[in-house]
């Protein structure tokens, strides 16, 4: 059992709490008010970023201590959104969100994963008719193992996680959510990942 917080307690923060309690996980969800996340942060040596995007950079520096020798696992995308709500852009072109905060975090061991999917699949990657695909990007190898293990929780198979090497690669997973508005408007919003054909 591990101790892990969710920054987060949207559709993506609840999912993720959730499934983790059922693995059993000791699990805290904070809301995105600074006490809250404090005090979630402060007591766990995991900490999962399910944020909105485009402010979690400031959220997260703002805990700069309470994250300090944490792992940081980021599944969120940082996007500017069109008129229907949707990923339009990209907030860092030319960089990533997971970059930001590994270099406004130099303390803190942030992994990037699970940010090509929709949100139920998460957690449930069994479900669809092939097999989807988990990335991992860090600089850290133990940090990115935990996370694995992590993952593997919560019903991902091994075959399943790659790793993708180090924080860079996490500008292309992020660049990635650029399909999803098209795949929604295409089959409607129904579970889907990305997938790697080997």
């Amino acid at each position: 059992m591990t101790t892990i917080a969710v920054l987060g307690n949207g559709r993506v923060g609840s999912n993720l709490a959730a499934a983790l309690v059922r693995a059993g996980h000791e699990v805290t969800v904070a809301d995105r008010t600074p006490g809250a996340a404090a005090d979630a942060a402060r007591t766990a040596p995991i900490v999962i970023n399910a944020t909105p995007g485009a402010g979690s950079l400031e959220r997260l520096v703002a805990l700069r201590e309470e994250l300090r020798d944490k792992i940081l696992v980021d599944v969120s995308n940082a996007t500017v959104d069109g008129p229907d709500g949707l990923p339009a852009d990209l907030l860092y072109p030319g960089s990533s969100l997971a970059e930001r905060l590994h270099e406004a975090l130099p303390r803190t061991h942030v992994v990037k994963t699970l940010n090509t999917m929709l949100f139920t699949v998460m957690t449930a990657p069994a479900t669809l008719a092939q097999a989807p695909d988990a990335f991992l990007s860090g600089e850290d190898p133990q940090a990115k193992q935990t996370v694995r293990a992590l993952l593997t929780d919560l019903g991902w198979r091994e075959e399943w996680i790659t790793d993708l090497g180090g924080i860079r690669t996490a500008r292309a997973t992020e660049a990635a959510v650029l399909f999803v508005p098209h795949v929604i408007r295409s089959g409607g919003f129904a579970p889907f990942a990305i997938s790697v054909a080997r």
